[in-house]
């Protein structure tokens, strides 16, 4: 059960984002769309990062980002987190909370790219931008098999895209991933779509089906760089799925972790009861927050021990 703090937090979060339609449908000229990222950050920031960690910028190849480091650092492994956002907003200013986490809990660096965002860069820039930060990655001679991604929503879906984008270019490939709540498939067509509309405190299949053509463009919802559930996912190291039972995407999330499965991928799937959309980031005010980053956590530790063997 979500305690009233995390209640009104996911109240708040779901009401920072009230701006962003009628800017993107042309109703409201007059509103920059820096306003309403920047309000979407500031939200986001509120929470914090645990202490013992710090936040550099960095260029990624050409793609902007943050560098969370450990004071203590425990590991020559690394993480690319891929933030979320539908591809529209967000940016690793926000997200300071949760790649601190990552980076204290495995004692490890945290590499957060900052792609490029729709409308102003459909699809698919922001999903190149990222497979371009994981390829500097291996360019700087970090070791893939000691690589783990991990991400929220979009970002969670761009784990499972951005392995198959490394495999198809012919570049290593990391030691594992972690989706969490991964928008998977932007056709929408799993019964949780419709099953749990009003459950879900973040989401709206209206909504989701609006965000999905802005990043989309012309763009079809089933194409494999988009919507992972429809991409030739063979020979991808193993992946864990997060996903919160309230979630509107839960179906979708489910059908991506069957896909990995059916196409001989090791592949964990975590339902968690009663959570919602990336209640992760939530590590201050929930309980089951910390407890799906530590399970997460443990999949990575173990994912880097197989990937050596």
């Amino acid at each position: 059960m979500l305690n009233q703090q995390t209640k009104q937090a996911v109240k708040e979060w779901s009401e920072s984002l009230a701006g962003l339609g009628p800017i993107l449908t042309g109703e409201d000229t007059v509103t920059p769309m820096r306003e309403v990222r920047d309000a979407y950050t500031r939200m986001l920031a509120k929470n914090p990062a645990p202490s013992g960690v710090s936040f550099t910028e960095v260029d990624m190849g050409g793609v902007p980002g943050t560098l969370v480091t450990p004071d203590k650092l425990e590991t020559d492994a690394i993480i690319m987190y891929i933030h979320g956002g539908a591809y529209i907003v967000g940016e690793p200013a926000g997200y300071h909370g949760i790649g601190g986490n990552y980076a204290s809990m495995l004692g490890a660096r945290v590499y957060m790219p900052d792609y490029r965002l729709a409308p102003e860069y459909p699809f698919p820039t922001p999903v190149t931008d990222t497979v371009r930060a994981y390829e500097w990655l291996i360019e700087q001679g970090f070791d893939a098999s000691k690589i783990l991604l991990a991400g929220e929503s979009a970002g969670g879906a761009m784990v499972v895209t951005v392995m198959v984008a490394a495999r198809n270019k012919g570049l290593p490939l990391p030691a594992g991933g972690v989706s969490i709540s991964p928008w998977a498939n932007l056709e929408h067509t799993g019964v949780s779509m419709t099953n749990r509309e009003g459950l879900d405190p973040l989401n709206t299949k209206a909504g989701l089906d609006f965000l999905a053509r802005t990043f989309l463009g012309d763009a079809l919802p089933n194409h494999p760089m988009a919507s992972p559930v429809f991409a030739d996912v063979t020979g991808l190291p193993p992946v864990l799925v997060q996903i919160g039972e309230n979630e509107l995407m839960l179906s979708d999330a489910m059908r991506l972790a069957t896909h990995l499965g059916d196409n001989r991928v090791r592949v964990n799937l975590e339902v968690w009861p009663g959570m919602f959309h990336a209640w992760h980031f939530f590590s201050t005010l929930q309980p089951e927050a910390v407890q799906a980053l530590e399970s997460s956590v443990a999949f990575m530790k173990q994912a880097l021990r197989d990937a050596v063997k």
